[in-house]
């Protein structure tokens, strides 16, 4: 007997041009990505944009922009919802002709008092089918004369359950949300309806997505069984959640994805970072690149418990990336954040001074958005810091003027091919030696040369800045100081 053909793995991500894209859907994006790159499936990119009034062209740029930096490739589309109208009609008046749908003219007005009556009695609230038995002569009349109305599915009263990828076995009983609106009219349908008529004809066969959609999973099947079609396995993600386990918002530092490239955090560490966001690989990895991620992930490995966003975690991995990086390629990467920050002129620096300076800092490096302030002082042509800052633990006013007066002296001693780390420290540290608290000296000359509390070592600063910027800064230090 010939094999049975091997069912393709086909899954989509499917966002609302209606915001900015954000954690949550990267998230899905990411785990649809890589559950079809590890099964050698396709992952389609549907932008659902049936709601008009809300959804922007900006929009669905930020989206298609955010995936693509974070390397999230799609094989298909993008598809719009708003380029098929004719599909979803097609499959509306099929609804409508076989009475599985009718027209609902009831009131918003209605139907609010409706709800609030159900609910005073403990119930749930739901439709109570009003409209649902009008003769198709009245409903052609009522039509005709223009009166507002919608299209609601017929929805049979019975239990519905279906195996969950990630939660298991997963019942619901349809008696509870009653006939609920699947359209407005027959050019607009509404998402419970386009996205099953969509997942059909793109031949989906998993839905991954968020835990929110759990609940829409039984309006949607009712509808596959009715129009004859294959139901997709489904797979409902973990809610992400700030860390005081509530739903993740602004306050937890939530925003729309390329704000965190704005931040400084680079497109691996944030995949990486999803990665983690309801899955663990079950080892003690906790770098992956994105071909790590394709080896290695599976749904039986995602949570069903929420997954906690931790920015500390995601600074940890930002600086870990970035340590990764030749100092070449965070130059590039740097170069923004600099030219925004108005620190790079024309002659100053050139590149591998500017390597140099960025050498000082690689290691300690979380975003790319606190180079600015971490050197920034390098680019000033005069720092700005109170006397108080030069002052080490209880230096006195003459003790201060001595210290920067011997910096001065010291290093003016010093020829300009010898103005190095290894022999700055020499020079300094003999000096040191011969003093109660090396502080009195290093202190005030980490200071002049920064105008900073913590920076790079005094000796890699002075190095960096050479021996005529790093005179001239003493000479300032010893202005402030009088």
């Amino acid at each position: 007997m010939p094999k049975e053909a091997k069912t393709e793995i086909r899954v989509r991500l499917a966002p609302s041009p209606t915001g900015f894209l954000h954690i949550g859907t990267a998230r899905a994006g990411l785990f649809n990505y890589l559950f079809a790159k590890k099964n050698k499936g396709k992952f389609i990119l549907r932008i659902e944009d049936t709601d008009q009034e809300r959804s922007k062209p900006e929009y669905e740029a930020d989206i298609i922009e955010g995936l693509q930096w974070l390397g999230i490739k799609w094989d298909e589309g993008p598809f719009r919802q708003s380029d098929r109208p004719e599909i979803y009609r097609r499959y509306l008046e099929k609804l409508l002709n076989d009475g599985h749908a009718y027209y609902c003219f009831c009131a918003q007005e209605e139907l609010e008092a409706m709800k609030q009556e159900q609910m005073s009695r403990g119930e749930a609230p739901r439709y109570n089918g009003k409209c649902a038995n009008l003769s198709n002569q009245e409903t052609k009349k009522r039509l005709a004369d223009g009166e507002t109305s919608v299209v609601r599915f017929r929805a049979a009263k019975k239990k519905i359950s279906f195996t969950d990828l990630i939660r298991g076995e997963v019942e619901f009983d349809s008696s509870l949300f009653g006939d609920f609106v699947i359209a407005k009219d027959l050019n607009s349908p509404l998402y419970n309806f386009a996205v099953i008529i969509d997942d059909y004809e793109m031949r989906i066969s998993h839905v991954i997505r968020g835990e929110d959609h759990i609940s829409n999973t039984p309006k949607q099947i009712l509808i596959q069984e009715i129009l004859g079609f294959s139901q997709p396995q489904y797979a409902h993600l973990p809610l992400i959640l700030g860390p005081d386990r509530s739903k993740l918002s602004k306050r937890h530092g939530a925003t729309s994805l390329l704000e965190y490239r704005k931040q400084g955090y680079l497109s691996e560490a944030l995949v990486n970072f999803m990665a983690f966001l309801g899955w663990n690989p079950g080892t003690d990895q906790e770098i992956f690149s994105m071909t790590d991620l394709i080896r290695d992930f599976s749904l039986d490995k995602v949570q069903k418990a929420g997954a906690i966003f931790n920015i500390q975690k995601l600074d940890y991995l930002n600086g870990a990336y970035i340590r990764e990086k030749t100092l070449d390629e965070l130059l590039e990467l740097a170069l923004p954040y600099l030219s925004r920050a108005e620190l790079i002129r024309e002659g100053w620096p050139n590149r591998e001074k500017l390597k140099e300076i960025l050498a000082l800092y690689h290691e300690r490096l979380k975003k790319l958005s606190e180079l600015p302030e971490l050197i920034g002082f390098f680019f000033k042509k005069k720092l700005d810091y109170p006397k108080e800052l030069l002052i080490w633990k209880g230096m006195t006013d003459q003790e201060l003027k001595l210290s920067l007066n011997t910096l001065e002296e010291t290093l003016s001693a010093v020829k300009e091919n010898n103005f190095t780390k290894g022999n700055l420290e020499k020079i300094l540290m003999k000096i040191t030696e011969k003093a109660k608290d090396r502080g009195g000296l290093l202190w005030p000359l980490r200071v002049a040369l920064t105008g900073q509390k913590a920076s790079a070592g005094p000796f890699d600063v002075a190095a960096v800045l050479g021996k005529e910027k790093t005179l001239e800064r003493i000479r300032e230090a010893k202005l402030i100081a009088q």
